[in-house]
């Protein structure tokens, strides 16, 4: 079917897409319907951690389809039980709710950082968060995000959610009083351009709300499973939040998340939270497909390796444009472009069939597969490399 013979009307515009329709995906590549094959560095917003269609995931979906779907949250399901026992077995936490986005996980987060303020902290509510975080869009996950395009967007927003500044601790500091129940941030903002927090941040950040009595929550949607070079983000740091959520690269391109927490912050009464699909065994399945490939020592060691090979390439061809800082960890990276070309990058990346993300008008980020090869690594470079030289010399020219 080519694109003359597609209706885009039917689909509500939410965004603007280029009138190409992807039809297949193997490993690091996609093909569109007319056969053009593209490279992709998005994976789906950081989703698909092994790449499009893996055979793991494929096999376990296939599988679980043939024996349950859902039997209702109402029971309980062998998938989920084993997936939860493997998340809590390979973390600090105890507990395990599963989600079908990282929006729902974060909102759950939320609740239970209210719920525990309402038990023990004399109904405590504000979560300090961070100018420049993102954490979904659903009402109360994008009033705590800090991103300036949502503030005029769906008034009333929901209260409770004062923002302090990445890296500065006197910031956050300031903002707790005997409302405060709990500090929420991602390890690395990744909405915002790729702006890591130091570990000697989390390590600070861990003192004072333990301090204080307060909840630490650390959204890894886009940073857990093995995107940073760890498991999950907070051991680099050394250190131990109370609550995480996971989105993202949990599900490997299915609609799965989860929010986790330690026996401590896990308050929930009956009632108190739910949902139709939580923790359904399909979905289940392919999450511990994925958590058995990405948390082998061989596969971290590799996408380890991947990172530094992409950052110091990415090091190379900002050296040579004359661009700016290479940011982030893993295979979690943005490259400052210097100025607001990025939208314009990524669209003649897109016709070269190559699939970049610029997530601020200065700035390319990176998301590939974990499993993305050297070879594959250096077409995109030698890609980026060719539509930096000629906007370079059209700048030259103009």
């Amino acid at each position: 079917m080519s694109n003359a013979t597609h209706s885009f009307d039917a689909l509500m515009e939410i965004t603007s897409r280029p009138p190409t329709v992807f039809v297949r995906g193997e490993g690091s590549l996609l093909w569109d319907d007319s056969g053009k094959r593209y490279l992709d560095f998005i994976q789906g917003w950081a989703v698909n951690c092994l790449g499009h269609s893996p055979p793991a995931i494929a096999d376990a979906l296939a599988a679980q389809a043939k024996l349950l779907l859902t039997p209702s949250p109402a029971f309980y399901n062998g998938p989920s039980l084993a997936l939860a026992k493997a998340l809590t077995d390979q973390s600090c936490f105890d507990q395990v709710f599963f989600a079908n986005s990282g929006a729902e996980a974060n909102e759950g987060a939320i609740k239970l950082a209210r719920k525990y303020g309402a038990l023990h902290r004399n109904g405590a509510y504000e979560i300090i968060t961070f100018e420049g975080g993102f954490h979904g869009r659903t009402l109360a996950t994008m009033s705590a995000s800090g991103k300036k395009a949502f503030e005029p967007l769906f008034e009333p927003k929901v209260p409770g959610f004062p923002k302090a500044r990445l890296n500065d601790l006197d910031s956050v500091k300031r903002l707790i009083t005997e409302k405060t129940v709990g500090v929420m941030l991602e390890p690395i903002q990744g909405e915002a351009g790729v702006w890591p927090a130091t570990d000697e941040f989390l390590q600070a950040l861990r003192a004072l709300t333990e301090a204080h009595g307060l909840l630490l929550i650390f959204d890894e949607i886009q940073t857990g499973m093995g995107r940073t070079g760890k498991l999950f983000h907070y051991e680099h740091a050394g250190i131990e939040p109370d609550i995480m959520t996971l989105g993202k690269g949990i599900g490997g391109g299915v609609p799965l998340a989860a929010l986790l927490a330690t026996d401590k912050a896990s308050c929930f009464a009956h009632g108190d939270q739910g949902g139709t699909f939580n923790g359904n065994p399909l979905m289940c399945a392919a999450g511990l497909a994925v958590l058995a490939e990405v948390s082998k020592p061989e596969f971290l060691k590799s996408a380890i390796d991947a990172g530094l090979f992409l950052e110091s390439e990415l090091q190379r061809i900002s050296a040579r444009h004359g661009l700016g800082e290479v940011r982030g960890r893993g295979l979690l990276l943005a490259l400052d472009l210097k100025h607001p070309i990025g939208a314009s990058v990524v669209a003649q990346a897109l016709a070269d069939g190559i699939l970049l993300n610029s997530p601020q008008p200065d700035a390319l980020r990176f998301m590939p597969a974990l499993n993305v090869s050297r070879e594959e690594i250096s077409q995109m470079i030698d890609g980026l490399d060719a539509i930096l030289t000629r906007m370079g010399a059209a700048r030259r020219v103009a």
